[in-house]
């Protein structure tokens, strides 16, 4: 059912009260209130991790802290909520539209604040493009809307009982919240957390006026990036903490190698203390006993189910029965993903006896030479372009090898994924890959992004697949591998604390 804004002429239906302020903790003290802005989250919106980070963290956040989330009001958004209560109106301001502000409820009772403004948002295709994958051209006013809403909740709306005593912010699409926070002169602290570095959202610099950037914030010290706007720069340097989702990822952004041209300033955060690596977790649906999307449910000490899942996904791709090693690609299909890599490694693959199954949607030169190798090795490669996570998760759970190549890999949650349904990852050791596999223990681990490398690595996964008790010991270790999301919780809390106490005692 489509949504509908309620009003009452020109009164607001306020949120029921038992909503307001801060919810106080067993001792009776209320607890810290925390706004986490994103451009998605899965329980309506989901293009990448980002969306599953958005919808898993507020809510083990919650335990300690009083945690909304702000998201633009997309049209999947407002579709899938029924009645929003407008709950606030934010104005017009340099370039940017008035807006209202809906208050929602997930299913769970987390609350969900969404920015109405249909003219920017309601819109086929995904947050960030149009149906074609085209970027909308005016993402910077719109995303720039949503870091100004979230600067305003911070600092307190007239029709809101409720504002933030902290933003915890999300890649550049959110990451004007601090620098309007700090052209306003307003002292509430902010967390800044870069999934992916490589996403800087770059503008032409005509565009400060429209979205309310002083003339003297366009300089090495504010938001000019070689010439450009740069609204992940901005929320760098204004930000009062930053971080990012491993702790190799944030060593890693600190070397010209990974650094984005962003080097130099991330170093400067890590010599002031401003930069800190906490590694996501990753859901309790994630488990092999219980997932109904497998046709056979499986346990690390009893992996009989496991075969079962292998021989129905073999059917389901069109794959010739074997007893050899099936290895699983679940990625977008895009050079940093080391694509290029799989698809060289595959015929190399199939000589060893292996066989190959591949889903995602990505660069299209790469979707054709993945449906040519299917072509090239019927019954031994398997193509599906284009993703639904049932099947990824019957990839998971039916493959004995998840390959990822990623010439640079922030996080990642696929490899998480795989070694709780006893898939062992072939990975480049970078990132969060580094930081989650044991080499030789939960999966297998390789230096350089490069065919040779990748190839050493696949050949110690098909000579560790040919001793049974090898190959079912690591399975064991990886599955019983633990990722919850309260250990990142906690990480972010004291992240927030710190951040909370500097700005209290700041002169």
């Amino acid at each position: 059912m489509d949504a509908r804004v309620l009003r009452d002429g020109d009164r607001l239906r306020q949120w029921p009260r038992a909503l307001a302020g801060s919810a106080p903790t067993a001792d009776g003290v209320a607890r810290r209130r925390i706004l986490y802005v994103t451009s998605e989250i899965t329980d309506f919106v989901k293009t990448g991790g980002l969306g599953d980070v958005s919808a898993a963290l507020p809510r083990s956040l919650s335990a300690q802290f009083d945690v909304r989330v702000l998201v633009p009001g997309y049209r999947q958004v407002t579709a899938a909520t029924g009645p929003i209560d407008v709950v606030a109106r934010l104005p017009a301001a340099h370039g940017l539209p008035a807006c209202e502000l809906g208050l929602v409820r997930s299913a769970d009772g987390l609350p969900i604040y969404v920015i109405l403004c249909p003219d920017l948002y309601d819109r086929e295709g995904s947050p960030y493009g149009d149906e074609h994958g085209l970027d909308w051209s005016d993402n910077d006013v719109r995303f720039a809307r949503l870091g100004l809403a979230a600067a305003a909740i911070a600092q307190g709306l007239p029709d809101l009982d409720w504002a933030a005593d902290l933003l915890h912010l999300n890649d550049w699409p959110t990451a004007l919240g601090p620098a309007y926070l700090a052209w306003d002169g307003a002292p509430v602290p902010s967390v800044l957390t870069i999934h992916n570095l490589a996403y800087q959202g770059l503008f032409d610099r005509t565009r400060l006026p429209q979205l309310g950037v002083p003339d003297a914030a366009f300089g090495i010290d504010g938001v000019e990036f070689y010439g450009k706007m740069s609204f992940l720069k901005a929320g760098i340097i204004y930000a009062s903490h930053v971080t990012t989702v491993s702790d190799t990822y944030a060593r890693e952004i600190t070397t010209p190698e990974f650094g984005c041209g962003l080097d130099g300033l991330l170093r400067r955060c890590a010599d002031e203390g401003r930069l800190t690596g906490i590694l996501n977790g990753i859901d309790e649906t994630w488990d092999p006993r219980t997932d109904a999307s497998l046709g056979s449910a499986f346990a690390a000490d009893d992996l009989k189910g496991k075969k079962a899942n292998a021989d129905e996904l073999r059917r389901d791709f069109g794959l010739a029965v074997s007893r050899g090693p099936l290895f699983a690609v679940v990625s977008r299909l895009v050079h940093q993903k080391g694509v290029d890599l799989t698809i060289e490694s595959t015929q190399s693959i199939v000589r060893q006896g292996g066989q190959v199954v591949v889903t995602g949607r990505g660069d299209a030169a790469f979707e054709r030479e993945l449906e040519g190798l299917a072509s090239r090795y019927p019954g031994q490669v398997g193509v599906r372009i284009g993703f639904e996570e049932a099947t990824a998760r019957r990839m998971f759970a039916g493959s004995d090898f998840l390959l990822m190549p990623s010439r640079f890999e922030p996080c990642g949650l696929s490899q998480m994924y795989a070694q709780r349904m006893g898939s062992l990852p072939v990975a480049r050791e970078t990132g969060g890959l580094a930081d989650t596999i044991k080499d030789g223990v939960t999966g297998f681990l390789f230096r350089e992004p490069s065919l040779a490398a990748m190839l050493g690595a696949v050949y110690r996964a098909v000579d560790a697949y040919k001793s049974r008790r090898t190959l079912n010991g690591m399975r064991r270790a990886a599955m019983q591998t633990c990722y919850a999301w309260d250990k990142s919780a906690d990480g972010y809390g004291s992240v927030y604390r710190s951040a909370l106490t500097a700005s209290a005692t700041a002169p």
